[in-house]
Order: C-alpha cells, then sequence, then structure tokens
C-alpha cells in the first residue's frame, strides 16, 4: 500500500496527534474496552475526506464501502459540517413533545422526493433503518393481519422484529423464537410471491435490490407483479429502500424505475450523510396506520439530523449526483466486468457486486484492503462496492486498475 501524499501529523485532527500508539495497540485497547460484536476492526480509523480515509499509522484508503452506503456524500462533506454545526449551535434536540422546521421540511421534501402525485404521504423519523423497519412492521400489525411475506436472501436489521424479517439463519437463530409470522419466498419468484400470498397477508416485505445478499437485482417487472399481488389480496407493499435509497442506484429510490406506487417505504444510510437518521413512510391509506400512542421515539427526527439529511439532499439534486451515480457506476462496472475473474457484475449505479469466479470474495478483499481499497465480502463469491457519490472519475479508474490486479493476484 502506497503512503505517499500523506497529510502531516500537524495537518490531522487533534483526536490523531501526539499519540504513540499504533493501530495494533488500539485495537488491543478494543478489544478490552468494547463489546465483542463485530471481531477486530480491520484498521483504526483517525480522519475522512471526500472518498479517501487514513488510519493511525498513517495509511490512506480510497473508500469504497462509505460506511456500507451511509456516507452519500464521502466524508467531512462541507455542506453536511456545516448544516450540522449551524443546527447544533441553534437548537440541537426538543423531543417529540415538539416538532422543529427541519423536521417538517424534511418530511415535506421527502414526500415531494417520492413525486406519487395526491397520494398522501406521512413520515416517521427514526434513527436507523432498523428503527425504520420496526416502524414500519408495527404498522402491518395494524392491518389486522399478522403475516408478513419476505424475500429469501433479504436483509432488515437487528433488532428483534427486524430480525424476525431477516433471511440469514445465523442471525436469527441464536435469538429464536422472534415476533411474526413470516413466510419465505425466493428473491424475483413472481410466481413464488404469487403462491405465498393470499388474503391472511398483511404485507409484503421486498427490498428493490438486495444488498447484503451481494447486490442482487431481480428480474424486469418483478416489483410490478408484486405489487399487483399485494392490491389483489388487499395487503400491504412495504419497500426497504434503507441501502438502496437516495441516490444509490442513480435514481432517488430504485423503486421508481419499476413505476409503482408501495404503500410503505423505509430509508435510513445515506439518508443522513454519516449522521445518524432513519424513516418510515406511509403513502396513501398507510399513511395514517400509525396513531399517537402506537409508536414513537425520544432522538428520531431530531433537528441536527434531519438538517444533516435536508443538506444531503439538496447537495444531491444542486451537484446532480443521481446521473453522475449512473456514469460513476457504468464506469467502474464496465471495467471490472472485462477481468477474466470476474463471472459478473450486478447493480445499477454506485451499487455494484462484483461476482468472482471463485468462492474466495473475502481473501480479495483482505488484499484489497492492504492495497488501498476500502470494500467488502457479503459473500464467499461477491465483493460489493458502494462508494460515496461523490467518487471522481481519477478515484473510479484508479479503484478499478488496483482491484483487477488484486483479484488477478489472489485468483492467479
Amino acid at each position: 500500500m502506497t503512503t505517499s501524499d500523506q497529510p502531516t501529523r500537524a495537518s490531522l485532527p487533534y483526536a490523531a496527534q501526539g499519540r504513540p500508539e499504533s493501530g495494533e495497540q488500539w485495537t488491543e485497547r478494543y478489544r478490552g474496552a468494547v463489546m465483542n460484536t463485530f471481531g477486530d476492526p480491520q484498521r483504526v480509523l483517525v480522519r475522512g475526506e471526500g472518498s479517501t480515509v487514513w488510519d493511525v499509522d498513517g495509511n490512506h484508503y480510497l473508500d469504497l464501502l462509505a460506511g456500507i452506503a451511509v456516507n452519500a456524500l464521502g466524508h467531512a462533506h462541507p455542506a453536511v459540517v456545516r448544516a450540522v454545526t449551524e443546527q447544533l449551535g441553534t437548537l440541537g434536540h426538543v423531543s417529540n413533545f415538539f416538532t422543529t422546521e427541519p423536521q417538517v421540511r424534511l418530511a415535506e421534501r421527502l414526500a415531494a422526493l417520492l413525486d406519487v402525485g395526491d397520494v398522501p404521504v406521512r413520515t416517521f423519523f427514526a434513527n436507523s433503518g432498523t428503527e425504520a423497519n420496526e416502524a414500519a412492521f408495527k404498522a402491518t400489525r395494524r392491518m389486522g393481519r399478522t403475516t408478513v411475506v419476505v424475500a429469501e436472501g433479504s436483509f432488515h436489521g437487528r433488532s428483534m422484529g427486524a430480525l424476525a424479517l431477516t433471511s440469514k439463519a445465523a442471525y436469527r437463530e441464536p435469538f429464536e423464537p422472534l415476533p411474526g409470522d413470516v413466510r419465505w419466498v425466493p428473491y424475483g419468484d413472481a410466481d413464488a410471491l404469487a403462491a405465498a400470498v393470499d388474503d391472511t397477508v398483511a404485507a409484503v416485505l421486498l427490498e428493490p435490490i438486495q444488498g447484503e445478499a451481494g447486490v442482487v437485482v431481480p428480474l424486469d417487472g418483478y416489483l410490478a407483479r408484486a405489487r399487483a399481488i399485494t392490491h389483489e389480496h388487499g395487503a400491504l407493499l412495504w419497500i426497504d429502500e434503507v441501502q438502496t435509497g437516495v441516490g444509490r442506484t442513480g435514481a432517488w429510490f430504485a423503486f421508481q424505475e419499476s413505476g409503482i406506487v408501495p404503500d410503505l417505504v423505509t430509508l435510513a444510510k445515506g439518508l443522513g450523510g454519516g449522521f445518524p437518521i432513519g424513516a418510515c413512510i406511509g403513502l396513501g391509506d398507510a399513511a395514517t396506520l400509525l396513531g399517537p400512542g402506537n409508536h414513537g421515539t425520544t432522538f428520531g427526527g431530531n433537528p441536527v439530523a434531519c438538517a444533516a439529511a435536508l443538506a444531503v439532499l439538496d447537495t444531491i439534486e444542486a451537484d446532480d449526483l443521481l446521473a453522475h451515480a449512473t456514469t460513476r457506476g457504468d464506469q467502474l462496472a464496465s471495467a471490472l466486468a472485462a477481468h477474466p475473474r470476474v463471472a459478473e457484475v450486478t447493480g445499477r449505479g454506485l451499487m455494484l457486486g462484483v461476482v468472482l469466479t471463485e468462492p474466495r470474495a473475502a481473501d480479495v478483499q483482505k488484499a484489497a484492503l492492504d492495497a488501498g481499497l476500502v470494500l467488502n465480502a457479503p459473500t464467499p463469491d461477491r465483493l460489493r462496492i458502494v462508494p460515496p457519490l461523490v467518487l471522481t472519475e481519477a478515484e473510479a479508474a484508479h479503484a478499478t486498475t488496483t482491484l483487477s490486479a488484486v483479484i488477478g493476484e489472489v485468483l492467479a
């Protein structure tokens, strides 16, 4: 890994100055102080700017993971820094007994971006994707039914309710019995979905593109068929856009390319550009499923988080980052798909899955990190690339050149 063009020690933030500890020493301290829910950290990071991060040992990395599709505008974007600083200096927290201008403006902005005409739209703000999905899960219970149909390969969160709707057995089984009456269907199989949905089903929950499964894209028409099936049986169509939303795929919401109007949409990750926020959005009759006393949160919709989210949305629009995500995604995909050890590149925009010809994605990920690239391996044969939407052409070229070399070395 190259360490050229590194900042001087004096240019690093105070938290990284004057510390003799190495990354290994900080990792040892981590083991003694932090619950072991993630294993050892891969690196100890101290600074980020744009699509680049630096670790405590002075190495820099091109961030192709963006905090798992969270840092939509990269690290330390001036618009987000300014919005958070100004809002925190004015009004930081008020609880759910009050509202604030940023909260109302953000709810109105999301309704406008959904672009569903005269259909009523109401938003419940939370702090994460898991919490957004918990709110939506509770909303489905207001249908007077308990069954939710969910796709295999899905990921919807780690809290008990969201976990019940998450496919991976290794996540669920240690905590069973879980709430809910869940029916599992193969993702992308519309006929299987039709067979699973009847008049006892409260909702069908789908991701427009499955992220944790390795960026799996369904066939064209799948979401439209799901919408027709749910309409037929009076069930809700709940679309989880936690990872795909807010420009990640080159559209504000990935479901919009299918031309449907869902009943529930959940958001988080990129919405706050690194500041925690989630949103459960109800459309049409679903906008009024949750009433006073049905749900709540202390921190959700706080003015600082909402100000951050407004800054993200403003910047995406002003800088035309939807089109930029498509252009940069096409650049990455076309270059990587040409590699002889890459079977396929899946996804849209800057949400890409690199399918390898051998199940050695974890080895490639580790070697890529050593070479200065941050990405991850969600499945044995797939790499996931979800960089900041501000990734430049030169950075994308560097990423494909470096990753192609790493794949060639590891899978030689």
